[in-house]
């Protein structure tokens, strides 16, 4: 029997990987704790002489944090709830119905993956400006100002379904053994029952994983964000108010309050992916399998 060679390349691959990702946060923290004129000092220096807390007092106050924060929030809620719940209704819908038009509909689905999410931009900010009886509108969509653009709605509609989620949900429903949904419709159970009490607790892993997922690039979403703020600035989000600080501060003084909001910012997403590590890396290993 041969002896099992230890794959220290393979760690080291791994260990290299870690600290490449790593180290930049950690130097983003270290950064926001720095005093005025501290980050662009040479040589450089990783730590901060000093533990300097005022910078989070001055990110709070110079970025107006809770009107940013309710915004974002808001956005984030709304989305990853839509997305959840469209994305399992017509993964389902897709997997396990018979209806005419189904390969037609599922191609579309993918169509949509396939391109750029700023060609969206502009039909979008259209379709918002021209909405129905919104912002004055007329039943046409002419003669309002700004229609839904002004409305913190503008913020989360273009976000409301997912082509990706309902991609990832239906290669996993299609998985689930149609003699499962047949024995329950049997027993007199509807599409809905047999959504919510055989599809839901099944697929709940790789709800998570696209919960987390529609998470994180909902909350970090910018130009979208920036497009509507520039109509109502009481729409501006994290990214967007992070991102105008750091446009007209001194880099060289106030680089560390930048870096103390980007902190704030974080740790929401930190947060949640922290208590839902496990589920998330359940549903990327089930997703991959199926």
């Amino acid at each position: 029997m041969k002896p099992r060679r230890t794959p220290w390349f393979s760690y080291l691959l791994v260990v290299a990987g870690a600290v490449i990702m790593v180290v930049p946060f950690l130097d983003m923290v270290m950064t926001s704790f720095k005093g005025p004129g501290e980050a662009g000092r040479l040589p450089y220096r990783f730590l901060p002489e000093k533990f300097h807390l005022d910078n989070y007092l001055a990110a709070l106050e110079q970025l107006n944090m809770g009107l940013l924060f309710r915004n974002s929030v808001i956005m984030t809620a709304v989305a990853v709830a839509s997305v959840l719940l469209t994305s399992s209704m017509a993964g389902y819908a897709l997997a396990k119905l018979r209806f005419p038009g189904r390969p037609i509909v599922f191609r579309f689905v993918l169509a949509t993956m396939m391109f750029p999410p700023f060609l969206f931009l502009i039909p979008d900010f259209l379709i918002l400006t021209n909405w129905p009886l919104a912002g004055g509108n007329d039943l046409l969509g002419r003669g309002g100002d700004g229609g839904l653009t002004t409305s913190v709605a503008a913020l989360f509609i273009p976000f409301l379904v997912s082509g990706f989620g309902i991609f990832l949900m239906r290669q996993f429903i299609v998985s689930i053994p149609d003699e499962v949904i047949e024995a329950a419709r049997i027993d007199g159970a509807g599409e809905f029952t047999i959504w919510r009490h055989i599809i839901l607790p099944q697929t709940t892993p790789v709800l998570i994983t696209l919960g987390l997922l529609t998470f994180v690039g909902t909350w970090n979403e910018y130009v979208w964000s920036l497009l509507i703020s520039t109509v109502n600035p009481d729409l501006m989000t994290l990214p967007v108010g992070i991102q105008l600080l750091q446009s007209y501060l001194d880099p060289n003084q106030t680089l560390p309050i930048v870096m103390a909001g980007l902190v704030i910012s974080i740790v929401p997403v930190l947060t949640i992916f922290l208590l839902l590590q496990k589920y998330y890396i359940r549903g990327v290993m089930i997703s991959g399998l199926k």
